[in-house]
């Protein structure tokens, strides 16, 4: 060995290996730190981050954040930018805690990301409007679809709680109208009662998505019965009080009543005639109180109420002589004329009975002489007086009356 370093041949063959070793390393180390940007230092990019804005949503809406959606660049060593790539809690966040109503253009600010990689947000800021909330208490309306089965009808729907809080941006609080819950009843042999979520809407019927609704679901009953109607009760009265007594007030406790039963039958109804009270047995000075069953009739499956209570008062009569009451004409054919001959004024005199109270405030003019000449021909006939009286005014006895009419073809 000592004899090879002293040849110089040798020793500049070692010197000139080792200045090629020395020159391989410092190349290799250089163009690794020209391949990774400046000392193994790298960037990627994440592009659609959505922007998270945080603000107090009880109080304030937020009309407009533009852009919704920004680029990040990270930099930083290999194993850093892989640990935040690969991150899935990070975000961009708006910050408007300290911002009220009105227009901004805010900062985005990177959050959870590692500190030793650099975050680069595009573009960096936001442009925000926001708006205060306003709140307006609303009625529930029910909007009931479909039709139940044959023969059946959804009643008035029974909403719990029926008026709930509508929550809008300031600028839109005029706009709500109406607070709906959709209830669909098609072919209900029963009643419906669910739960239903409600919807505000607008003035052209439009769904506001901006609203928000307190609470947003209610419970929905809608009753399914056979179709009804309400209408007056009419008490049907029989004959009227012996000679001398008269009624004096009749009073019922209800004067309408439901009556359930099919669509066509409750068509034609203007009053339900209820149960009978003949007066004709009511024989003496006293009040009377009758608690009657209202009858089912004519294809009617319910009623309600099911019951009328009826007070009547009897008391002593009185009487009452109506003068000068003019006799009435029905029944004359076009094609005739009709007269009067007997009595000649056409008039008569009439003596009527009632309670003093009732009888007191009747005239001339409440009470009706008829002369019915229907089908009749030409010439005179006599024929009996037909009176049409106030309620609970009766005529006096021992009076037949007639007259005598005159029939002839009009020239």
């Amino acid at each position: 060995m000592d004899q090879w370093l002293r040849n110089t041949n040798v020793v500049k063959v070692l010197a000139l290996i080792i200045g090629i070793m020395l020159w391989a390393v410092v190349h290799m180390e250089d163009s690794t730190l020209s391949g990774t940007a400046s000392n193994g230092v790298r960037e990627e990019q994440i592009s659609n981050v959505s922007v998270t804005p945080k603000y107090d949503s009880g109080q304030f809406y937020l009309q407009t954040v533009e852009p919704a959606q920004v680029i990040l660049t990270i930099t930083g060593k290999d194993a850093a930018l892989k640990k935040a790539m690969n991150a899935s809690n990070y975000s961009v966040e708006l910050d408007l805690t300290k911002y009220g109503k009105g227009e901004y253009i805010v900062p985005l600010t990177p959050v959870g990301f590692p500190t030793n990689v650099t975050v680069k947000i595009s573009p960096s800021s936001a442009k925000v409007i926001i708006d205060e909330k306003s709140n307006k208490q609303m009625p529930v309306t029910v909007n009931v679809t479909g039709i139940p089965a044959v023969g059946l009808k959804a009643g008035q729907p029974i909403v719990k709680p029926n008026k709930v809080t509508v929550t809008v941006p300031s600028a839109n609080i005029d706009a709500v109208e109406s607070v709906r819950a959709d209830v669909n009843v098609e072919k209900a042999q029963s009643a419906i009662s669910n739960k239903v979520r409600l919807v505000a809407y607008d003035k052209s019927g439009k769904p506001l998505e901006m609203a928000t609704i307190n609470p947003a679901v209610v419970e929905v009953e809608v009753p399914i019965t056979s179709p009804f109607t309400t209408v007056p009760l009419q008490l049907k009265l029989v004959g009227e009080p012996p000679r001398g007594f008269s009624v004096a007030s009749l009073m019922q406790n209800l004067d309408k009543v439901t009556v359930f039963g099919p669509q066509d039958i409750l068509n034609r109804l203007e009053y339900y005639e209820g149960p009978s009270v003949n007066l004709a047995d009511l024989k003496e000075e006293k009040e009377y109180t009758f608690n009657l069953d209202i009858p089912l009739s004519n294809k009617v499956t319910q009623l309600d109420p099911g019951k009328v209570e009826v007070k009547i008062s009897i008391v002593p009569s009185v009487t009452k002589t109506l003068e000068q009451i003019p006799l009435s004409i029905v029944g004359q054919n076009d094609g005739v004329n009709t007269k009067v001959v007997l009595p000649e004024n056409g008039k008569l005199n009439l003596v009527v009975e009632g309670a003093p109270a009732l009888l007191e405030k009747v005239k001339a003019a409440d009470a009706q002489a008829i002369l019915d000449v229907s089908n009749l021909p030409p010439g005179r006939h006599e024929l009996p007086v037909n009176w049409n009286l106030p309620t609970f005014i009766k005529k006096g006895p021992q009076q037949d009356f007639k007259a005598t009419v005159e029939i002839s073809a009009r020239q």
